[in-house]
């Protein structure tokens, strides 16, 4: 992750150029969890922040985070951008209710998976992974040179049920969330081990 005195440092130098900074707040609340920052801590240092996708914490749906005040609504475009033409979205918001009620406080437990997984690989004589990049629910890591390439490991994985994709002609990404348990994890890492 970012660390946080750097973003402050970099919002402040940006601002102080006349350049205004966005965060993108996909992973806003795992890099909360992760951290150990709160997400207002976390987007205080930028001017604009967009929206959290709630899939990426067990929820559907996004929400849009501060500063959209400063889109203009009045435009057609930007309406459909932020949602504005979607109906019935009471289904939506309802899933993503239940979601930050019940599955943002096990984010955690995503990332242990995810360690858990990245501790396993490391070890692997065809995986070359940096453990400290594993700081939230997201593994990637690269295939040694001569050994398999990322889309035949990621096939080979998949007859076995696990499910890694390809992200690069040598690298590979996993990600851990609600739908998997630490048992598929174990099993995971058995069997990329393996290579």
């Amino acid at each position: 992750m970012f660390p946080q005195d750097e973003v402050v440092r970099v919002c402040a130098l940006a601002r102080s150029r006349g350049l205004a900074t966005f965060l993108d707040g996909a992973r806003l609340w795992n890099a909360s969890v992760a951290s150990g920052l709160s997400e207002a801590e976390l987007a205080a240092p930028f001017d604009l922040g967009g929206s959290v996708v709630l899939q990426r914490t067990g929820c559907a749906g996004r929400i849009a985070a501060r500063g959209l005040a400063r889109v203009d609504r009045r435009r057609k475009p930007h309406r459909r951008m932020l949602g504005g033409a979607m109906r019935q979205v009471g289904i939506f918001a309802a899933a993503a209710l239940y979601g930050l009620e019940h599955h943002r406080e096990r984010l955690a437990e995503d990332h242990e998976h995810a360690r858990l997984l990245a501790e396993a690989l490391a070890g692997g004589p065809a995986v070359m992974l940096d453990l400290d990049s594993v700081q939230t629910n997201i593994v990637v890591f690269r295939l040694a040179p001569g050994s398999m390439d990322a889309d035949y490991f990621g096939c080979a994985s998949r007859e076995r049920g696990v499910l890694l994709n390809a992200f690069g002609p040598r690298t590979v990404r996993a990600v851990t969330h609600l739908d998997v348990s630490r048992e598929q994890v174990e099993r995971a890492a058995r069997f990329c081990a393996t290579f």
